[in-house]
């Protein structure tokens, strides 16, 4: 690992480095970092707790400091979490600067962020969408004169098949000026990744991690082979092992919707466990308390669907358990990602039920790791499997009292709505081809009205 000394940056920002505690830069940093201050578009694809953000926070922040106006640099990212630990990051680093940085994400005061964006700071770091509805709605900011536009977990941004994504980022890039730096980084490389030529332009600088292990060596990646209706029982048996065992303990647990999300919590809460969740049904000032309140250690648990498996760095965290088998490994990458990060050690155990073994071998194909064992005792699941059935029945009877389920509902056709779709339409639209699928069935096998006469 090299110096920050010898990659070009200037002495106040190794000070700033050396502050937080980081001396030696990471393989990502030390080829990327001289690449941007050449002036070249840069990406950056390197495994998860790699340094990626201080790859382009650095060199940004030297940039800055030689001539420092307007919005400099605009920063696009998935998750509204990790648009405050980017900011968070800008803000310590760039102190000296007396840096002024805007985060604009959905859930917070239009207004407010408005207001925040007319007075040029100079960095804005934001989520696609919520960007996109101030560019649409509003002409108090300016866009023209960054001199970096910077998308973190690229691959996310640039998913084909997130439609909402591209026609945000394609409102975004119709105002930043082409002439730009453009700096894209992910954990994962995908086909829309490498069409990089259609967004940089300038001399582009490509580095990957050459490793062909997309997960850290430090990382001990296990698994446990359960009955999909044991699954609860091995996880809160796994919890009491790890409570037991270890004084100083941290755990995210990752699951596959909201419902489960908050059911498991509620669960785990009865078993006097120290659980708290996260996930997109909550609103965004409880979504912040709960991951404050998770990384000051006030909570041990944090239960949490996929919007918390992106970039989130928790140092705390010594396990990830996956309550679901994630269907797609770059998943799996990003979920195991948020333990065993800058060198220290973490574990991770998969909850793998019959219908996953094709999952596990897909993921073990990609990251080129073969998952081993975690042992535990049956018997000791089973001691506790009526208790662990019970409870959870019970928690779901609970969560259904609270329309939750409607809730939802209300909250997607309140998203379509601001996006300009008609929600009727859409579910007219679904019961028409209800309807026609069910006329076809019954032509077919004559059992319609005609068939009958």
């Amino acid at each position: 690992m090299a110096v920050f000394t010898s990659l070009g940056l200037s002495e106040w920002l190794v000070r700033q480095c050396s502050q937080m505690g980081i001396n030696k830069a990471t393989p990502v940093q030390e080829n990327c970092i001289p690449a941007i201050l050449e002036g070249r578009d840069c990406m950056g694809c390197a495994k998860t707790g790699s340094g990626k953000t201080a790859a382009f926070v650095l060199p940004v922040l030297q940039k800055l400091s030689e001539d420092p106006y307007g919005i400099f640099c605009l920063v696009l990212t998935p998750t509204r979490e990790l648009a405050y630990q980017i900011a968070e990051q800008f803000r310590v680093l760039g102190k000296p600067l007396g840096l002024r940085d805007c985060i604009i994400v959905g859930g917070m005061d239009m207004v407010t962020q408005a207001l925040e964006l007319s007075k040029k700071p100079h960095v804005v770091v934001a989520t696609p969408g919520r960007l996109a509805d101030h560019i649409r709605s509003c002409k108090t900011f300016n866009l023209q004169k960054i001199q970096f536009l910077i998308l973190d977990e690229a691959d996310r941004l640039l998913e084909q098949g997130c439609s909402d994504f591209t026609k945000d980022l394609e409102v975004i890039l119709g105002v930043v000026p082409s002439k730009r730096q453009t700096l894209l980084f992910s954990a994962t490389l995908t086909d829309t990744l490498q069409e990089l030529q259609t967004i940089a332009m300038n001399k582009p600088f490509f580095w990957e991690s050459k490793s062909e292990v997309r997960t850290v060596d430090e990382l001990d990646q296990r698994y446990i082979l359960t009955p999909e209706k044991v699954k609860d029982s091995y996880l809160v048996h796994l919890i009491q092992k790890f409570e037991d065992e270890n004084s100083d303990w941290s755990i995210i647990i990752f699951t596959n919707t909201c419902k489960n999300c908050q059911i498991l919590t509620m669960m785990l809460r009865e078993f006097k466990f120290p659980a708290i969740s996260l996930h997109s049904m909550m609103k965004q000032k409880q979504r912040f308390a709960n991951l404050a309140k998770f990384k000051s250690n006030v909570f041990k648990i944090l239960i949490a669907t996929d919007v918390a498996s992106r970039g989130l760095d928790i140092p705390t965290v010594q396990v990830v358990i996956n309550h679901n088998t994630p269907g797609l490994p770059k998943i799996y990458i990003h979920r195991v990602g948020r333990t065993a990060r800058a060198g220290r050690n973490g574990v991770s155990i998969t909850l793998v039920t019959q219908y996953d073994i094709h999952l596990i071998n897909g993921i073990e194909e990609q990251i080129q790791t073969k998952l081993k064992e975690f042992p535990l005792e049956e018997k000791d699941v089973l001691k506790i499997l009526t208790q662990v059935n019970v409870t959870r029945r019970q928690c779901e009877i609970k969560l259904e009292s609270t329309d939750f389920d409607e809730k939802k509902q209300i909250n997607k056709r309140k998203q379509m709505i601001l996006e300009g779709k008609d929600p009727d339409m859409e579910k007219n639209e679904k019961e028409t081809k209800k309807i026609t699928k069910r006329k076809l069935k019954e032509m077919k096998t004559g059992h319609g009205k005609k068939g009958q006469k």
